[in-house]
């Protein structure tokens, strides 16, 4: 019922939302710091964004819940494209309303042990990224990419809730990172 109900409360929201959105925090702003629970392969660690900054830019994509079509068919193609992220020097970490048990199953079975997704239950990160979808008691995270660059700042940000452009334009973005350090 609950997965009927999101994918009702989705379609909804991209007919409301016609015109492409952009994303509420833009490129210069300085990204909001968080920890959170994580999972990698089915383990759990602790996920701290400022930790990650450190080793190179962080591309944190936002979407609304682990199994639905379009979560899944994103994060297939996050993990398929996850080696040209590590070549830039770049981290991938997923963030959803989700529970880190239902995220343990999501991060082998579609995110193929590939890359990271975190849960933020109550939604502090989402709603610190304003990438939130909000329908009366029902909240999620909304379809929302980052790409942070090692100095803290939104280098290049993304709202669609179709998930098909996602990685091809983060990676564009974590590519003109690369070429502006070189």
């Amino acid at each position: 019922m609950r997965s009927f109900l999101l994918c009702s409360i989705l379609a909804a929201s991209i007919a409301a939302t016609a015109a492409p959105a952009l994303a509420e925090l833009h490129p210069g702003d300085t990204a909001p710091t968080f920890d959170t629970q994580a999972s990698l392969g089915g383990k759990v660690f602790d996920f701290n964004i400022a930790d990650e900054l450190k080793k190179g830019p962080v591309v944190l994509y936002f979407y609304p819940a682990a199994f639905t079509s379009g979560c899944t068919l994103e994060a297939h193609d996050f993990a398929e494209h996850i080696d040209d992220y590590k070549k830039l020097g770049a981290t991938v970490i997923g963030v959803s309303g989700d529970d880190i048990a239902k995220l343990n199953k999501f991060s082998v079975s579609e995110c193929r042990s590939k890359f990271a997704v975190a849960s933020d239950g109550n939604h502090k990160i989402s709603k610190a990224y304003k990438a939130v979808l909000g329908f009366g008691p029902m909240t999620f995270s909304d379809r929302t990419s980052y790409v942070i660059g090692k100095d803290g700042k939104i280098a290049y940000a993304y709202r669609s809730l179709d998930p098909n452009k996602h990685v091809a334009n983060t990676l564009n973005a974590v590519r003109k990172l690369d070429d502006a350090a070189k």
